[in-house]
C-alpha cells in the first residue's frame, strides 16, 4: 500500500512517503521553499499544501500521484466545532477549517492525476500520536502536547499491537503549547517558531512566579489539566523584538519552564497508571521539542524508556498521518532514522562542485580530514547523507567545532547570527556518553538534556550550558559510521570524545538541504572547511585562487 502524507493546516507543512508500512521519504516543505516553517500559521494560509516535498517524495520512489492508494492529511474538518464556544477567540477559524475541507481538491490541483476521492483525513492528534506510537512498533503509552489540533491541544493513550486506545484529551482552551506560545510572544520573540528560545532564556532566570503559576496551571488528576487566564504583564513588562532582556524575563521564562515540567510530570505518571505500567513512554506533539522538559520526564517520571519523535512538531504529523492509515491496512515498520530527506550521489555532489568552480579534492578519508580541521579549531561545514527529517541537525547538515575553545559558542552564534544566550549542543560517540555525560541514553536525536559530569565541564566548555546541561546526541557506529569515524579521529587528535554539532544554516533560515545552499553558506560565512560528501573545500584554497584570477 502506497500512502503519503500531508500536514498542511497550521504550520511547518511537510509531506512523508509509507509504502507496505516501511517510511522511505519525509521532508518539511520549507527545505525546498525556503521560507522558515513553510508558512506562518494563519488561517488566510491554511489553503498552501507542501506541493514541492509530496512531489519529491513520489519522485523519490519513482511513482506518479495516481499511484497512490491514499493521501492522509493530518487535520478532521468533521470533528471542528465552535471555538467561541469553547472560549477560543479566533473568528477566522471558519477559513481555516473551510480550506481543510478543501484539501483534497488543493492536493489534486498540486499534484495532477491524483484521485480527490484518495485523501483522506486523520484527526491532528491521533497523527502526532502515531508518528510516535507507530513509529516505534506499536506497543506503549503515547502522550500528545501541542498548541492546537481541531478542539483539543492533548491527547494520553496507549497503544497494543498497533492499535491506539485514547484515555484523555484536553479541550481548549486550556493548552500547554499555547502557553509557553504566548510567553514567547510576550517576550519578543515570533511565537510558533521561537519557543526554543525562551527555553534556552529560561536557564538564565530564576523560578520566582511559580507560585503565582500553579495556581493558574495545574493538572487536574483525570489524565486533563487546566490554563486560566495570565496577567503576562503583571509579571513581567512585555519585551519588544529588538529591546534588551532583562532579569525579569529571565525569571518569567524559568518559571513557566518550571510549571510545565511540572505539569508534564503529573500527566505522565497518570497516563503510566491508567495504560496498566507500560515499559515505555513516546511523545510528541510541538511541546515535546521542550528537550528540558523531556529530560525531566526521563529522569523522574515512572517509564523504563522514553522515545521522542525526532519530527515532534507539526511536520511529523505527516509521517504520522501515512502510518495511521497504513496500519489499518497491514503492520508498519518502526522508524529507522531521521536522514529521511533529500541526498545526492557522489557524482552529482561532485558536478555541482565543478559548476561553481570551486577548489577540491578528495582525501582518503573525509571523516579525518574534517577531524584534522577542527582539532586546530577550525568550523567544518558537514553535508552528508540524507538531510534529517525534523528541526535537529544529526550529523547530515551540520555546523561542527571544537568543545574545548570557550570562545567556540560566541564564533558559532556569530557565523549563524544568532543572539549570544544561545548554547550549542554536543555529539558524542555512544560508547564515550557515560563518561562524559548523565541522563537518558540512548539519545540519537538530540531530544534530551543530560548534566555534563564535573571532570568534563572544563574540558569541553563550548558545549555546557549555563545550568551546567548540554542537549546531547548519541553517535552510533551502526548507523552512522562516518560521524562516528569523525568523532574517533578528532578523539584520537585532542583526547575528547565530543564536537560541537548545530545545525547547518544561518539565522532565521532553513536549514541547509542541497549542495549549492552548503556552498552559499560556505561562501558567506567564516567556515574553514565544508566537507561535501567525499569531497573537502578548504576556505584558505578557495579564497587563494579567488584572489588569483
Amino acid at each position: 500500500m502506497k500512502v503519503l502524507g500531508v500536514n498542511a493546516i497550521f504550520h511547518d507543512p511537510a509531506a512523508a512517503l509509507v509504502i507496505d508500512g516501511r517510511t522511505v521519504a519525509a521532508a518539511e516543505e520549507e527545505r525546498f521553499s525556503r521560507r522558515k516553517h513553510g508558512k506562518r500559521p494563519v488561517p488566510f494560509s491554511a489553503w498552501e499544501v507542501p506541493e514541492l516535498s509530496a512531489a519529491w517524495c513520489l519522485r523519490e520512489a519513482g511513482l506518479r500521484p495516481e499511484d497512490l492508494d491514499a493521501v492522509a492529511y493530518s487535520f478532521d474538518p468533521a470533528l471542528c466545532g465552535d471555538l467561541a464556544a469553547l472560549g477560543v477567540d479566533d473568528p477566522a477559524d471558519a477559513m481555516r477549517v473551510d480550506y481543510a475541507r478543501r484539501a483534497p481538491q488543493f492536493l489534486a490541483a498540486a499534484l495532477p492525476g491524483l484521485d480527490p476521492q484518495q485523501v483522506r483525513f486523520v484527526p491532528h492528534h491521533v497523527a502526532h500520536a502515531a508518528s510516535a506510537g507507530l513509529a516505534t512498533g506499536g506497543d506503549g503509552a503515547v502522550l500528545v502536547l501541542d498548541g492546537r489540533g481541531e478542539t483539543a491541544s492533548h491527547l494520553a493513550g496507549v497503544y497494543r499491537d498497533g492499535e491506539l486506545t485514547t484515555l484523555a484529551a484536553q479541550q481548549l482552551p486550556h493548552s500547554l503549547g499555547l502557553l509557553y506560545e504566548n510567553l514567547t510572544r510576550h517576550l519578543g520573540f515570533l511565537h510558533s517558531s521561537d519557543e526554543y528560545k525562551v527555553m534556552a532564556l529560561a536557564s538564565y532566570g530564576r523560578p520566582r512566579f511559580l507560585a503565582e503559576l500553579r495556581e493558574l496551571v495545574h493538572a487536574t488528576g483525570d489524565g486533563g489539566f487546566r490554563v486560566e487566564q495570565i496577567d503576562w504583564p503583571a509579571l513581567a513588562k512585555a519585551r519588544a523584538a529588538d529591546a534588551e532582556l532583562t532579569a525579569d524575563h529571565a525569571d518569567l521564562a524559568s518559571s513557566v519552564q518550571a510549571r510545565l515540567e511540572e505539569v508534564q510530570l503529573e500527566l505522565a505518571h497518570w497516563l503510566f497508571a491508567a495504560a496498566g505500567g507500560p515499559t515505555m513512554l513516546t511523545m510528541a506533539g510541538g511541546v515535546a521539542l521542550n528537550c528540558v522538559a523531556n529530560a525531566r520526564i526521563a529522569a523522574e517520571g515512572p517509564f523504563a524508556r522514553v522515545w521522542v519523535q525526532p519530527a515532534a512538531g507539526d511536520a511529523g504529523t505527516a509521517l504520522g498521518a501515512a502510518l495511521h492509515v497504513a496500519a489499518a491496512a497491514g503492520v508498519v515498520e518502526p522508524m529507522r532514522g531521521a536522514d529521511l530527506g533529500r541526498g545526492w550521489s557522489d557524482e552529482e555532489l561532485e558536478a555541482e562542485l565543478r559548476r561553481a568552480a570551486l577548489p577540491y579534492s578528495r582525501p582518503a578519508d573525509i571523516a579525518a580530514e574534517a577531524a584534522q580541521v577542527l582539532a586546530r579549531g577550525g568550523i567544518v561545514a558537514w553535508f552528508q547523507g540524507r538531510s534529517e527529517y525534523g528541526p535537529r541537525a544529526l550529523g547530515h547538515r551540520s555546523l561542527l567545532g571544537h568543545p574545548g575553545e570557550r570562545r567556540m559558542t560566541a564564533r558559532m552564534n556569530d557565523v549563524k547570527g544568532r543572539e549570544q544566550f544561545r548554547p550549542i549542543a554536543p555529539m558524542v560517540r555512544a560508547e564515550r556518553f557515560a563518561d562524559v555525560f548523565e541522563g537518558q541514553y540512548p539519545s540519537p536525536y538530540m531530544l534530551f538534556v543530560h548534566r555534563v559530569k564535573p571532570a568534563w565541564a572544563d574540558r569541553i566548555p563550548a558545549v555546557v550550558h549555563v545550568d551546567g546541561t548540554a542537549r546531547v546526541q548519541t553517535v552510533h557506529p551502526d548507523s552512522e559510521p562516518l560521524v562516528a569515524r569523525m568523532l574517533a579521529e578528532f578523539e584520537a587528535r585532542t583526547g575528547l570524545p565530543v564536537v560541537v554539532n548545530t545545525s547547518l544554516n544561518t539565522a532565521g533560515r532553513p536549514m541547509v538541504d542541497t549542495p549549492r545552499e552548503a556552498m552559499e553558506l560556505f561562501g558567506s560565512a567564516p567556515v574553514d572547511l565544508l566537507a561535501l560528501g567525499p569531497f573537502a573545500v578548504h576556505r584558505a584554497a578557495a579564497f587563494a585562487e579567488d584572489g588569483a584570477r
